[in-house]
């Protein structure tokens, strides 16, 4: 696998020791136990696999380049490269300026950039409009362009599924800068439509079987489909792809759930399906798949509380969070000092993304165990210094310099 130059501020001695050493082995990647970190009074519950990405150390490699080899341009991201406060922070801190936010609301208008700047686009990828709009105006999209691979394969995934015939249902969050691209990408090819959701899908599937009548579904899923989307037609052969960070489990659900209601409604069988349903697979990027395994994994070791690392607007920490408090007290929260002190703690509600103080949340049986993990934009030296500030709430713990050496 291609190697990256990622600054050395976002990697962590001991996470990088545990990450090689799980690494060597578990190569076949089978065994998501987490790992133990035994400190003494506390014992953290270290997920097999979490942190940074594939796709985000090639943003990050390239985000960093284009900095160091263009002084004295005017450097724009399209908008966040990736969603962690602290990457971005220190973009910002080098000059680097946002085009827009996170939803697509312009902050610096298209109409101030020339043909001498620098725009990077950004992990998740940028629509057809967006890419047209920077080309027209002399700007180069492919030489400081971080898409993640993973994502343009989902691209290619909507582009052969057009050409069969299909159109496309996306499963994705519908402001995501990811699921605004896809949509851009797939929609140029067939009809498309986004749903959020299974309560989304089974309406979807209302107008498939005509249970509802298809003026209805203009108003429903207004702002969700492509031009010249026919409901009557465009429903009759379908495909499914996703946003890349979406539950696995809630792809496949909504993916079933039409399929089966295709095969009814049609009446076709396993030989007949493809008909009307397209062979899609699944389209998640393998960081996704991990993270989620290993949080699953992780789950089956007892423990006391969990606490889950990363940026509040990220899609695949959000869903980690999901899956953590289906057992257990679950804190979300994307930098150390979000651990108060030893009695409360600020996190965040990954549906409403509200920040709200919670006190005692600290288990007080002594080993206290607890699981830790992180999404896929997030540097393993914040989730060292989140344990290191937990370390801080037991006086008699080991350090995390004691336990790196353990690990060397």
């Amino acid at each position: 696998m291609k190697h990256f130059t990622v600054p050395n501020i976002y990697r962590s001695g001991l996470i990088s020791a545990i990450k090689s050493k799980r690494k060597l082995a578990d190569r076949l990647k089978k065994d998501f136990t987490p790992t133990i970190l035994d400190f003494g009074t506390v014992q953290i519950l270290l997920a097999r696999h979490f942190g940074f990405c594939y796709g985000v150390e090639n943003a990050i490699d390239i985000a960093f380049k284009t900095i160091e080899t263009n002084q004295g341009r005017r450097i724009f991201l399209l908008s966040e490269m990736i969603h962690n406060p602290q990457v971005n922070a220190d973009l910002k801190a080098l000059g680097v300026q946002f085009l827009q936010d996170t939803y697509g609301r312009q902050v610096i208008p298209f109409e101030a950039l020339t043909g001498d700047d620098v725009v990077i686009i950004p992990a998740f990828g940028t629509t057809l409009e967006i890419q047209q709009l920077l080309e027209e105006k002399g700007i180069s999209t492919e030489q400081y362009d971080t898409t993640c691979p993973f994502v343009r394969k989902v691209w290619n995934r909507s582009e052969q599924i057009a050409e069969k015939g299909y159109s496309i249902v996306v499963h994705g969050k519908p402001k995501h800068e990811e699921t605004r691209a896809t949509f851009s990408h797939a929609s140029s090819n067939t009809p498309t439509v986004v749903v959020n959701d299974m309560k989304e899908t089974i309406a979807l599937a209302q107008y498939i079987t005509q249970q509802k009548p298809t003026t209805g579904f203009y108003t429903e899923f207004a702002g969700r489909y492509s031009p010249g989307f026919n409901a009557e037609k465009d429903l009759q052969r379908i495909g499914v792809v996703n946003q890349t960070t979406q539950l696995a489990t809630d792809t496949q659900a909504i993916s079933d759930y039409l399929r089966s209601v295709i095969m009814e409604y049609y009446g076709l069988n396993e030989t007949t399906v493809h008909t009307h349903f397209a062979d899609t697979r699944d389209t998640l990027c393998y960081a996704t798949n991990d993270n989620q395994s290993a949080v699953l994994g992780m789950l089956e070791t007892p423990a006391d509380i969990a606490i889950v690392v990363g940026g509040y607007n990220s899609s695949n920490t959000s869903h980690l969070v999901e899956l953590c408090e289906q057992k257990l007290p679950t804190y979300f929260i994307n930098a150390a000092d979000k651990l108060l002190n030893e009695k409360e703690i600020l996190h965040c509600n990954w549906r409403t993304k509200e920040e709200t103080v919670t006190a005692n949340y600290l288990p007080q049986n002594e080993p206290a165990k607890i699981l830790v993990t992180s999404g896929a934009s997030c540097p393993d030296a914040v989730v060292e210094r989140v344990i290191e500030r937990l370390l801080t709430f037991y006086p008699t713990a080991k350090t995390v310099d004691e336990m790196a050496e353990e690990f060397a």
